[in-house]
Protein backbone atom coordinates (compact mmCIF):
# COMPACT_ATOMS: atom_id res chain seq x y z
CA UNK A 1 0.00 0.00 0.00
CA UNK A 2 1.48 4.22 -0.74
CA UNK A 3 0.21 7.69 -1.34
CA UNK A 4 0.10 9.21 -4.76
CA UNK A 5 3.60 10.50 -5.06
CA UNK A 6 6.11 9.72 -7.79
CA UNK A 7 7.60 6.24 -7.35
CA UNK A 8 11.17 5.27 -8.03
CA UNK A 9 12.64 3.96 -11.27
CA UNK A 10 12.88 0.20 -11.78
CA UNK A 11 15.06 -1.67 -9.35
CA UNK A 12 16.08 1.54 -7.50
CA UNK A 13 18.92 2.23 -5.17
CA UNK A 14 17.63 3.97 -2.04
CA UNK A 15 18.65 7.63 -1.76
CA UNK A 16 21.15 8.04 1.08
CA UNK A 17 20.54 11.09 3.24
CA UNK A 18 23.62 11.98 5.25
CA UNK A 19 25.13 8.56 4.47
CA UNK A 20 24.19 5.15 5.81
CA UNK A 21 25.72 3.74 8.97
CA UNK A 22 26.45 0.01 9.21
CA UNK A 23 24.65 -1.89 11.92
CA UNK A 24 27.88 -3.78 12.38
CA UNK A 25 27.16 -6.38 15.02
CA UNK A 26 23.60 -7.07 14.01
CA UNK A 27 23.13 -6.88 10.25
CA UNK A 28 24.87 -6.01 7.04
CA UNK A 29 21.92 -3.81 6.13
CA UNK A 30 22.48 -0.09 6.33
CA UNK A 31 20.45 2.71 7.83
CA UNK A 32 20.50 6.30 6.65
CA UNK A 33 21.73 9.27 8.55
CA UNK A 34 23.87 10.30 11.42
CA UNK A 35 20.66 10.80 13.40
CA UNK A 36 20.46 7.08 14.05
CA UNK A 37 23.94 6.96 15.49
CA UNK A 38 23.16 9.70 17.96
CA UNK A 39 20.20 7.88 19.49
CA UNK A 40 20.84 6.02 22.72
CA UNK A 41 19.02 2.74 23.31
CA UNK A 42 19.18 3.25 27.05
CA UNK A 43 18.08 6.86 27.46
CA UNK A 44 14.80 8.55 26.74
CA UNK A 45 15.64 12.12 27.73
CA UNK A 46 12.87 14.62 27.15
CA UNK A 47 14.93 16.51 24.57
CA UNK A 48 16.08 13.46 22.58
CA UNK A 49 14.65 13.21 19.11
CA UNK A 50 12.35 10.31 18.26
CA UNK A 51 13.36 8.30 15.19
CA UNK A 52 10.62 6.98 12.90
CA UNK A 53 11.44 4.53 10.09
CA UNK A 54 9.45 2.52 7.56
CA UNK A 55 10.17 -0.57 5.53
CA UNK A 56 10.97 0.53 1.96
CA UNK A 57 7.72 -0.34 0.19
CA UNK A 58 8.57 2.29 -2.41
CA UNK A 59 11.13 5.02 -3.04
CA UNK A 60 12.53 6.71 0.06
CA UNK A 61 11.46 10.19 -1.04
CA UNK A 62 7.86 9.03 -1.49
CA UNK A 63 7.79 7.40 1.94
CA UNK A 64 9.13 10.46 3.71
CA UNK A 65 6.60 12.71 2.01
CA UNK A 66 3.58 10.52 2.77
CA UNK A 67 4.48 10.08 6.45
CA UNK A 68 4.91 13.85 6.88
CA UNK A 69 1.53 14.49 8.52
CA UNK A 70 2.00 11.58 10.92
CA UNK A 71 5.40 12.93 11.91
CA UNK A 72 3.87 16.35 12.57
CA UNK A 73 1.12 14.78 14.69
CA UNK A 74 3.68 12.93 16.81
CA UNK A 75 5.78 16.07 17.27
CA UNK A 76 2.72 17.95 18.51
CA UNK A 77 1.73 15.12 20.85
CA UNK A 78 5.17 14.55 22.39
CA UNK A 79 6.70 18.03 22.17
CA UNK A 80 9.81 16.43 20.70
CA UNK A 81 11.47 16.38 17.30
CA UNK A 82 10.50 13.32 15.26
CA UNK A 83 12.94 12.44 12.48
CA UNK A 84 11.80 10.21 9.62
CA UNK A 85 14.65 7.88 8.73
CA UNK A 86 14.90 6.11 5.39
CA UNK A 87 16.14 2.52 5.43
CA UNK A 88 17.83 0.43 2.78
CA UNK A 89 15.74 -2.71 3.21
CA UNK A 90 13.31 -4.52 5.52
CA UNK A 91 16.08 -6.03 7.65
CA UNK A 92 17.48 -2.57 8.36
CA UNK A 93 14.27 -1.55 10.12
CA UNK A 94 14.03 -4.78 12.12
CA UNK A 95 17.65 -4.62 13.26
CA UNK A 96 17.48 -0.87 13.81
CA UNK A 97 14.74 -1.40 16.38
CA UNK A 98 16.62 -4.33 17.89
CA UNK A 99 19.70 -2.11 18.27
CA UNK A 100 17.66 0.65 19.91
CA UNK A 101 18.25 3.08 17.03
CA UNK A 102 14.63 3.28 15.83
CA UNK A 103 11.79 4.24 18.18
CA UNK A 104 8.79 3.91 15.86
CA UNK A 105 8.53 1.76 12.75
CA UNK A 106 5.96 1.19 10.05
CA UNK A 107 6.27 -2.48 9.13
CA UNK A 108 4.67 -4.86 6.73
CA UNK A 109 2.74 -7.57 8.61
CA UNK A 110 5.42 -10.21 7.97
CA UNK A 111 8.38 -8.02 8.86
CA UNK A 112 6.57 -7.02 12.07
CA UNK A 113 6.07 -10.68 13.01
CA UNK A 114 9.73 -11.44 12.20
CA UNK A 115 10.75 -8.62 14.53
CA UNK A 116 8.32 -9.40 17.34
CA UNK A 117 8.87 -13.16 17.39
CA UNK A 118 12.60 -12.64 16.94
CA UNK A 119 12.83 -10.86 20.28
CA UNK A 120 12.68 -7.22 19.20
CA UNK A 121 10.82 -5.30 21.96
CA UNK A 122 8.06 -3.84 19.77
CA UNK A 123 4.35 -3.30 20.27
CA UNK A 124 1.94 -2.95 17.33
CA UNK A 125 -0.49 -0.10 18.03
CA UNK A 126 -2.25 0.93 14.79
CA UNK A 127 -2.83 -0.10 11.18
CA UNK A 128 -4.52 1.76 8.30
CA UNK A 129 -8.07 1.52 6.94
CA UNK A 130 -9.74 3.20 3.99
CA UNK A 131 -13.09 3.59 5.75
CA UNK A 132 -13.84 4.32 9.39
CA UNK A 133 -15.14 1.26 11.24
CA UNK A 134 -13.66 -1.33 8.87
CA UNK A 135 -11.07 -4.04 9.56
CA UNK A 136 -7.48 -3.21 8.54
CA UNK A 137 -6.78 -5.47 5.55
CA UNK A 138 -5.30 -5.44 2.05
CA UNK A 139 -4.31 -7.97 -0.62
CA UNK A 140 -1.38 -9.18 -2.67
CA UNK A 141 -1.70 -9.10 -6.44
CA UNK A 142 0.22 -10.66 -9.30
CA UNK A 143 0.38 -8.76 -12.59
CA UNK A 144 1.45 -9.56 -16.13
CA UNK A 145 1.86 -7.35 -19.17
CA UNK A 146 -1.16 -6.72 -21.36
CA UNK A 147 -1.29 -9.42 -24.03
CA UNK A 148 0.75 -11.93 -22.04
CA UNK A 149 -0.07 -15.60 -22.58
CA UNK A 150 0.28 -16.22 -18.83
CA UNK A 151 -3.25 -17.02 -17.60
CA UNK A 152 -2.73 -18.33 -14.06
CA UNK A 153 -0.13 -18.70 -11.33
CA UNK A 154 0.56 -22.21 -12.63
CA UNK A 155 1.73 -20.65 -15.90
CA UNK A 156 4.58 -18.92 -14.07
CA UNK A 157 6.60 -22.14 -14.27
CA UNK A 158 9.81 -21.37 -16.11
CA UNK A 159 9.16 -17.62 -16.04
CA UNK A 160 11.11 -14.70 -14.57
CA UNK A 161 9.07 -13.23 -11.71
CA UNK A 162 9.61 -10.09 -9.61
CA UNK A 163 9.03 -10.16 -5.86
CA UNK A 164 9.70 -7.36 -3.38
CA UNK A 165 11.80 -8.62 -0.47
CA UNK A 166 11.92 -11.92 1.41
CA UNK A 167 10.52 -10.13 4.47
CA UNK A 168 7.62 -8.62 2.49
CA UNK A 169 4.13 -9.93 3.14
CA UNK A 170 2.28 -9.10 -0.08
CA UNK A 171 5.49 -9.03 -2.07
CA UNK A 172 6.82 -12.44 -1.03
CA UNK A 173 5.25 -14.50 1.80
CA UNK A 174 1.65 -14.49 0.54
CA UNK A 175 2.72 -15.00 -3.11
CA UNK A 176 4.84 -17.94 -1.92
CA UNK A 177 1.74 -19.50 -0.35
CA UNK A 178 -0.17 -18.96 -3.59
CA UNK A 179 2.56 -20.52 -5.72
CA UNK A 180 2.83 -23.51 -3.39
CA UNK A 181 -0.90 -24.00 -3.80
CA UNK A 182 -0.27 -24.43 -7.52
CA UNK A 183 2.48 -26.97 -6.86
CA UNK A 184 5.32 -24.61 -7.80
CA UNK A 185 8.67 -24.54 -6.02
CA UNK A 186 10.09 -21.02 -5.83
CA UNK A 187 13.68 -22.24 -6.05
CA UNK A 188 13.37 -24.68 -8.93
CA UNK A 189 10.29 -23.84 -11.00
CA UNK A 190 10.81 -20.14 -11.78
CA UNK A 191 13.47 -17.41 -11.76
CA UNK A 192 13.01 -15.06 -8.79
CA UNK A 193 14.01 -11.39 -8.89
CA UNK A 194 13.96 -9.40 -5.63
CA UNK A 195 13.15 -5.85 -6.70
CA UNK A 196 13.47 -4.22 -3.27
CA UNK A 197 10.19 -2.25 -3.42
CA UNK A 198 6.62 -2.70 -4.60
CA UNK A 199 7.05 0.08 -7.14
CA UNK A 200 10.28 -1.43 -8.43
CA UNK A 201 8.59 -4.82 -8.84
CA UNK A 202 5.88 -3.42 -11.13
CA UNK A 203 8.27 -1.12 -12.95
CA UNK A 204 10.45 -4.12 -13.76
CA UNK A 205 7.40 -5.76 -15.32
CA UNK A 206 6.41 -2.62 -17.22
CA UNK A 207 9.91 -2.35 -18.69
CA UNK A 208 9.93 -5.98 -19.81
CA UNK A 209 12.63 -7.13 -17.37
CA UNK A 210 10.36 -9.84 -15.93
CA UNK A 211 7.33 -11.86 -17.05
CA UNK A 212 5.20 -11.26 -13.95
CA UNK A 213 5.38 -9.26 -10.74
CA UNK A 214 3.84 -9.24 -7.26
CA UNK A 215 2.94 -6.09 -5.32
CA UNK A 216 0.40 -4.77 -2.84
CA UNK A 217 -3.07 -3.82 -3.98
CA UNK A 218 -2.69 -0.05 -4.46
CA UNK A 219 0.78 0.14 -6.00
CA UNK A 220 -0.36 -0.02 -9.62
CA UNK A 221 -2.82 2.82 -9.01
CA UNK A 222 0.02 4.97 -7.65
CA UNK A 223 2.21 4.25 -10.67
CA UNK A 224 -0.48 4.86 -13.28
CA UNK A 225 -1.64 8.10 -11.63
CA UNK A 226 1.95 9.36 -11.52
CA UNK A 227 2.39 8.51 -15.19
CA UNK A 228 5.14 5.94 -14.65
CA UNK A 229 3.07 3.03 -15.95
CA UNK A 230 0.63 3.62 -18.83
CA UNK A 231 -3.02 2.89 -18.08
CA UNK A 232 -3.81 -0.70 -19.09
CA UNK A 233 -0.18 -1.73 -19.60
CA UNK A 234 -0.33 -4.22 -16.71
CA UNK A 235 -3.22 -6.54 -15.96
CA UNK A 236 -4.13 -8.45 -12.81
CA UNK A 237 -3.47 -12.19 -12.90
CA UNK A 238 -4.19 -13.18 -9.29
CA UNK A 239 -5.32 -11.72 -5.98
CA UNK A 240 -4.83 -13.16 -2.50
CA UNK A 241 -7.24 -13.45 0.38
CA UNK A 242 -7.28 -10.41 2.75
CA UNK A 243 -4.07 -9.84 4.73
CA UNK A 244 -3.78 -7.96 8.06
CA UNK A 245 -2.68 -4.38 7.34
CA UNK A 246 0.74 -2.80 7.94
CA UNK A 247 1.24 -2.01 11.64
CA UNK A 248 3.04 0.92 13.20
CA UNK A 249 5.05 -0.52 16.12
CA UNK A 250 6.64 1.22 19.10
CA UNK A 251 10.00 0.26 20.58
CA UNK A 252 9.27 -0.30 24.27
CA UNK A 253 12.98 -0.44 25.15
CA UNK A 254 13.80 3.05 23.86
CA UNK A 255 10.56 4.87 24.73
CA UNK A 256 9.50 5.24 28.37
CA UNK A 257 6.03 4.07 29.37
CA UNK A 258 4.60 7.58 29.40
CA UNK A 259 5.86 8.35 25.91
CA UNK A 260 4.54 5.02 24.62
CA UNK A 261 1.08 5.90 25.95
CA UNK A 262 1.25 9.42 24.51
CA UNK A 263 2.17 8.12 21.06
CA UNK A 264 -0.38 5.32 21.23
CA UNK A 265 -3.15 7.78 22.10
CA UNK A 266 -2.14 10.18 19.32
CA UNK A 267 -1.99 7.46 16.66
CA UNK A 268 -5.18 5.70 17.72
CA UNK A 269 -7.20 8.87 18.23
CA UNK A 270 -5.87 11.44 15.78
CA UNK A 271 -4.02 9.69 12.95
CA UNK A 272 -6.97 9.99 10.59
CA UNK A 273 -7.91 12.64 8.06
CA UNK A 274 -10.85 14.22 9.93
CA UNK A 275 -8.80 14.55 13.13
CA UNK A 276 -5.72 15.82 11.29
CA UNK A 277 -7.84 18.58 9.77
CA UNK A 278 -9.29 19.41 13.19
CA UNK A 279 -5.76 19.58 14.64
CA UNK A 280 -4.73 22.02 11.93
CA UNK A 281 -2.17 19.63 10.46
CA UNK A 282 -4.08 19.23 7.18
CA UNK A 283 -5.95 22.03 5.44
CA UNK A 284 -8.62 19.63 4.19
CA UNK A 285 -9.26 15.90 3.92
CA UNK A 286 -8.68 16.07 0.17
CA UNK A 287 -5.26 17.63 0.79
CA UNK A 288 -4.18 15.28 3.57
CA UNK A 289 -1.61 12.83 2.20
CA UNK A 290 -1.18 9.61 4.19
CA UNK A 291 0.98 6.57 3.44
CA UNK A 292 -0.15 3.55 1.46
CA UNK A 293 -2.99 5.33 -0.37
CA UNK A 294 -4.84 5.47 2.99
CA UNK A 295 -8.24 7.06 2.45
CA UNK A 296 -9.28 7.48 6.12
CA UNK A 297 -6.53 6.79 8.65
CA UNK A 298 -5.29 4.46 11.38
CA UNK A 299 -7.16 2.29 13.90
CA UNK A 300 -6.01 0.29 16.92
CA UNK A 301 -4.51 -3.19 16.51
CA UNK A 302 -2.83 -5.74 18.77
CA UNK A 303 -0.22 -8.42 18.24
CA UNK A 304 -2.95 -11.08 18.00
CA UNK A 305 -4.18 -9.46 14.78
CA UNK A 306 -1.04 -10.85 13.09
CA UNK A 307 -1.52 -14.50 14.02
CA UNK A 308 -2.73 -15.07 10.45
CA UNK A 309 0.80 -14.26 9.26
CA UNK A 310 2.22 -16.77 11.73
CA UNK A 311 -0.13 -19.38 10.27
CA UNK A 312 1.13 -18.67 6.75
CA UNK A 313 4.66 -19.18 8.06
CA UNK A 314 3.61 -22.56 9.40
CA UNK A 315 2.22 -23.46 5.98
CA UNK A 316 5.08 -22.17 3.83
CA UNK A 317 8.09 -22.72 6.10
CA UNK A 318 9.70 -19.76 4.35
CA UNK A 319 13.34 -19.14 5.29
CA UNK A 320 12.50 -15.75 6.80
CA UNK A 321 9.99 -17.48 9.10
CA UNK A 322 12.76 -19.11 11.14
CA UNK A 323 12.24 -16.77 14.10
CA UNK A 324 8.43 -16.86 13.94
CA UNK A 325 6.68 -18.77 16.72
Amino acid sequence: MSHRTPASPALPQVTRRQGFQALASLTTAVLGGSALASCSSSSDAADREIVFAAVPAESSQSLEQTFGHIVTLLEQATGRTVTFQNASDYAAVIEGQRAGKIDIASYGPFSYVIAKDGGVPVEAVVAPVHEEGTTPAYTSLCYVAEGSDIASLADLAGKKVAFVDKASTSGFLVPLEGLMGEGLDLDTDLEMVLAGGHDASLLALASGEVDAAFAHDTMLKTLTESGQVPEGALVQLWESQPIPEDPIALNTSTLDAGTVETIRAALQGKANKPALVEEGICASEDDCALPEEIEWGYVAVTDADYDAIRQICTTTQADACSSVS
